[in-house]
């Protein structure tokens, strides 16, 4: 289960750190694209990029596959903290399972950077000072996509969603935010995580005669959700479909032609700016795919605990993390931003449009920018999460 993945070892130096990191996510099903190998990429590239041979910080990767299970996921963590002295694991797709890893962080003392899952719960009720929550979160992503809708006059609303913590979480903010706007909820169904058949659940959304079915799930659910509304008719018959956790690896794999008008909110695109594109160049002649921000937010985070840890001169979980939020965040793929006092990293969100065929200009050419939404109202103000560790 357990993959040494990569030594960056030195000969000599000042500090004399040894760091041991553990990528844990999905390696093998409906999340692994957006997630898995990837992540290990970029954690690798984070390493490289910041040249930790050189300032004597000997850092080795560790992968895991926890199967989107927080019970195989809990006895991971529990074996690295324990037995394999690793100091801090990254991204964990599947809230139920981030969340698990969280507690278990907390318990250990050591340090988590969550990339891929979305629970907002994670910086509100449950916050951590052991936890950063980089990429995006459920109250982020209702927010641009959920309140853009409701703007366009897709004010009624049926969510389909993935029935366990992530789903839950992504339906309520949604939900909060589509009522906030002047739109009403007219009613949920909930499917088994992972799902295959989703034809009775669609039948019920389009029953209910709402303007949008919110799907509140993610990479093959949401895949197979939007190829199964195509096939029944349901988005020529008028209903939208707000894809409300999207990813460039589902538009990848459900193609244009069932993609296009999608609206989505996203932490990173590739195609962004100079910087992006020359990251996202190097990752794909690894990786043979472009970059998600899952990805994207796996390299960040790993980039600036490291630049936290030179700062420091430790590894001591409370000095890394004081010094993870003392520090301005900078790097290419992200931008700037800031760790908060409840574990929330800022920084811009997209909105964008799915291309259609007729406009993308060739493979990956799928976005068209539609909003820039500023770090400081892309996330949940401090004050409203409940997070105990806010004065």
């Amino acid at each position: 289960m357990l993959a040494l993945v990569t030594g960056l070892l030195m000969t000599s130096s000042a500090l004399a750190i040894d760091i041991r990191i553990g990528v844990l996510n999905d390696r093998s099903g409906i999340y692994a694209d957006l997630s898995g190998e990837g992540s290990v990429i970029a954690a690798r590239m984070a390493i490289e990029d910041f040249g930790a041979a050189d300032k004597g910080i000997n850092v080795e990767i560790l992968s895991a596959d926890h199967q989107n299970r927080p019970d195989v996921a809990s006895t991971i963590a529990r074996q690295w903290y324990d037995n394999d002295n690793v100091d801090v694991i990254a991204d964990v797709p599947t809230s139920s399972a981030a969340i698990a890893v969280h507690e278990i962080t907390r318990e250990k003392n050591r340090v988590f950077i969550v990339s891929g899952a979305a629970s907002s719960d994670l910086t509100g009720t449950m916050c951590s000072p052991n936890t950063a929550h980089w990429t995006y979160d459920t109250w982020a992503l209702a927010n641009g996509t959920g309140s853009a809708m409701v703007q366009e006059g897709f004010d009624s609303w049926y969510f389909l969603t993935a029935d366990y913590a992530f789903g839950h979480a992504l339906e309520a903010d949604t939900s909060a935010v589509v009522e906030a706007s002047g739109g009403e909820v007219l009613g949920t169904v909930r499917h088994p995580f992972p799902g295959q058949d989703f034809s009775s659940f669609l039948l019920q959304a389009q029953a209910s005669g709402a303007k949008v079915i919110g799907l509140a799930n993610a990479g093959g659910d949401t895949v197979n959700a939007i190829k199964q509304a195509s096939e029944f008719g349901i988005t020529q018959a008028g209903q939208a479909l707000a894809g409300l956790l999207i990813f460039i690896t589902d538009v990848d794999a459900l193609g244009l032609n069932d993609a296009q008008g999608l609206v989505l909110t996203e932490a990173f695109y590739w195609d962004l700016n100079d910087e992006t594109r020359e990251w996202s160049e190097r990752f794909e002649a690894q990786r043979g795919a472009k970059p998600t921000m899952v990805h994207a937010g796996v390299y960040s985070g790993v980039l600036h605990y490291l630049k936290a840890v030179e700062h420091a001169g430790s590894k001591d979980a409370e000095l890394v993390m004081a010094a993870m939020r003392e520090l301005p965040i900078e790097d290419p793929v992200m931008g700037g931003g800031e760790l908060r006092i409840d574990g929330r990293k800022t920084h811009d969100m997209y909105l964008f449009r799915v291309k259609s065929p007729d406009e993308s200009s060739g493979p990956w050419d799928y976005y068209e920018h539609l909003a820039t939404i500023p770090a400081e109202t892309a996330f949940r103000p401090l004050e409203d999460g409940g997070c105990e560790l806010v004065n």
